[in-house]
């Protein structure tokens, strides 16, 4: 046993040497630290670190890196995953809970969550749960590993998943039970017998994290895949335009959602746009005959963007889908156009609140990214890169995402989303997920409820 001993020994060894350490540093850091305050409190201001401080209560520290970023490169920057300014958002809302007035919903109650878009289609898109993965673009945003993920994942959880503005993947379509394609400001995935295929088709007007605006990507960033399936060369460049090819007048829209209506045979056509004007867009779309609407508020992410889009344009979510079904309900037309909402929904109770306005479907995108990388993310990036290396096309370590072990936490997280959301609809003495209205919630301030259209507590 004289290992024991010896052990112990060693580590009486380490704790002296520790509290020595400790002892002899202590008046070392006195010394320093009334030194640097002497400093701080007789320097004049132009020679002081504490201006530091002042000017940041004026610009904040994000404010400040992108500007270096700006006067280092002389070119646009472009931020990730969306703005950090701080929006009106669901989180003000709150349910008002059943109790003596109301009862709660039996325990041995089924909660239906089923949610259909385009009722009135031919073929409406009929979902299992309210809950979609929301359009995120091979090659120009996220690797085909991700993408099959999502599709598996989707499926696993009885939802849809979405193509987004880049390439039709054919794995995507082959592992997704209901595939969303994007008929975007873009020249690819325009063919007919890609369209075919879709269960549902999102005219993509324009979204949250950069509103209606052209983008180009070099294809040599592309090369691969996704530079074989847009059909480009290595000196050609990616383009999505700002206006829509083919569009003149409001007329137009019409002929476009006619002619997709019937080359898919009568699957529900609809358009993605941010919430500005939002009364006035919705006019045309009514009139141009969609099955539904896709509203991507202003938080929305996105691979990146300048922030002059992500801080500066567009409404929250929670302000364009208040007024979009107001629009809707005024005009008789909310159980004949779906709306769809995302962009800064992150929690069952975000999801169940939309439900409550007037949504029949929530759109996700960032919060079904990181559930797809989940612990792979942290064990296989970290601390030498981001999570993000390992989704995105042109990530570092895009190969290493285990794509099966990805679709089953993307279908967990739905499936546990959900679970909260059926638990909630008891608290409220609902059946159904989409019988939560209105009347059910209210607000924590002035400002949501005059938004919301609900009483503030």
């Amino acid at each position: 046993m004289g290992w024991i001993g010896s052990l112990g020994g060693a580590f009486a060894a380490i704790l002296l040497f520790a509290a020595g350490m400790a002892i002899c540093a202590r008046p070392l850091v006195r010394v320093l630290f009334r030194k640097a305050v002497a400093v701080i409190e007789t320097d004049p201001f132009p020679d002081n670190l504490w201006e530091l401080v002042t000017l940041t209560r004026h610009i904040s520290p994000q404010i400040l890196i992108e500007n270096s970023m700006r006067a280092q490169g002389g070119v646009m920057v472009k931020r990730p995953l969306g703005s950090p300014k701080k929006m009106p958002d669901f989180r003000k809302l709150t349910f008002l809970p059943c109790q003596l007035d109301r009862l709660p919903t039996p325990e041995d109650q089924a909660i239906e969550t089923r949610t259909v878009i385009g009722p009135c289609a031919k073929k409406p898109l009929e979902l299992e749960i309210p809950l979609l993965v929301s359009g995120m673009a091979f090659g120009l945003g996220i690797s085909e590993q991700l993408k099959v993920a999502l599709a598996k994942g989707s499926a696993m959880a009885g939802t849809a998943t979405n193509g987004g503005e880049g390439p039709f993947l054919p794995e995507e379509r082959k592992y997704a039970d209901k595939l969303i394609l994007q008929y975007s400001r873009a020249k690819w995935a325009k063919d007919p017998e890609i369209l075919k295929q879709a269960d549902m088709i999102e005219v993509h007007i324009g979204q949250g994290a950069s509103a209606g605006t052209p983008s180009q990507v070099p294809a040599i960033h592309l090369k691969g895949r996704a530079m074989e399936l847009m059909g480009l060369k290595p000196d050609d460049t990616a383009e999505i335009l700002s206006r829509m090819p083919g569009i003149h007048r409001k007329q137009d829209w019409k002929k476009l959602i006619d002619r997709l209506r019937q080359l898919t045979g009568g699957v529900p056509i609809g358009m993605k746009m941010i919430p500005g004007c939002v009364e006035k867009d919705l006019e045309i779309a009514v009139a141009a005959g969609v099955d539904f609407i896709t509203l991507d508020g202003a938080q929305a992410g996105t691979k990146g963007t300048p922030p002059i889009l992500q801080d500066d344009f567009g409404l929250p979510a929670v302000i364009g889908l208040a007024r979009a079904a107001d629009y809707l309900e005024k005009k008789k037309k909310k159980d004949e156009i779906s709306l769809i909402i995302s962009g800064g929904l992150y929690t069952p109770g975000d999801f169940m609140k939309a439900l409550a306005m007037g949504a029949d479907a929530v759109a996700l995108g960032s919060a079904v990214l990181f559930a797809a990388s989940h612990d792979q993310g942290s064990q296989k990036t970290l601390p030498w890169e981001p999570p993000t290396q390992l989704v995105l096309y042109d990530g570092d370590q895009k190969e290493e995402l285990n794509v099966d072990e990805g679709a089953k936490c993307v279908a967990h997280y739905l499936q546990s989303s959900v679970a909260e959301m059926k638990l909630a609809a008891i608290a409220l003495g609902k059946s159904r997920l989409q019988d939560v209205d209105r009347t059910d919630l209210a607000a924590r301030d002035p400002v949501t409820a005059a938004i919301a259209r609900v009483p503030m507590i």
